[in-house]
C-alpha cells in the first residue's frame, strides 16, 4: 500500500470571516492536489492531459467530512490514497492534517471519458498502473452504525 503525500498552504484570501478556510475553497484545494498527484505521481502534467490528449477525469461523486478547521497561515499534510479503480471510474481519499490531527476526509470519484465525444473512456494502462501503486482500501466510516436524529 503506498500513498501520495504533499503539503499546501492556508492563504489570507482562502478563509472566511470566522477565520476558517471557507468551505468552497476546500474542493479547490482538493483539486490541486489533484493535478498535483498527476503531475507528481503519475508524471502526466493534467492540463496536458485534458489540453492535447483530450482526456479528462470530471468529477462524479464527493464525500467531505470536516473534522477540525484549518485556518490562514497553516500548511496541512495530504495524504492521497486510491479506493477504488474501475474499468474508467477512479476513486481518490485525501486526508488533510496538522500533526496528528485530523482536518479533512474526502474521497472523491471520477470518470475517466474523451473530451472530443463526451463518453467514457477505459483508464489508459500506464495511468492505472500508478494509481494501482497508491491503492489503500477505504475503511468503513466512522460514524457507521450511529444513529441519525
Amino acid at each position: 500500500m503506498g500513498e501520495f503525500v504533499t503539503t499546501q498552504k492556508v492563504r489570507f484570501g482562502h478563509v472566511d470571516p470566522a477565520g476558517i478556510a471557507y468551505f468552497p475553497r476546500i474542493y479547490d484545494y482538493i483539486h490541486e492536489a489533484f493535478e498535483e498527484l498527476w503531475d507528481v505521481h503519475v508524471g502526466a502534467r493534467y492540463y496536458e492531459l485534458i489540453g492535447q490528449r483530450r482526456i479528462g477525469f470530471p468529477l462524479v461523486h464527493s464525500e467531505v467530512d470536516f473534522e477540525s478547521p484549518l485556518r490562514f497561515g497553516d500548511c496541512p499534510r495530504v495524504v492521497v490514497t486510491c479506493f477504488h479503480l474501475g474499468r474508467s471510474s477512479l476513486g481518490l481519499r485525501y486526508r488533510y492534517s496538522l500533526g496528528a490531527r485530523l482536518c479533512l476526509d474526502a474521497r472523491m470519484t471520477t470518470a475517466c471519458i474523451d473530451l472530443v465525444s463526451m463518453k467514457s473512456l477505459a483508464m489508459p494502462a500506464e495511468y492505472r498502473a500508478k494509481f494501482e501503486e497508491i491503492m489503500a482500501p477505504l475503511e468503513a466510516p466512522k460514524d457507521a452504525g450511529r444513529s441519525k436524529a
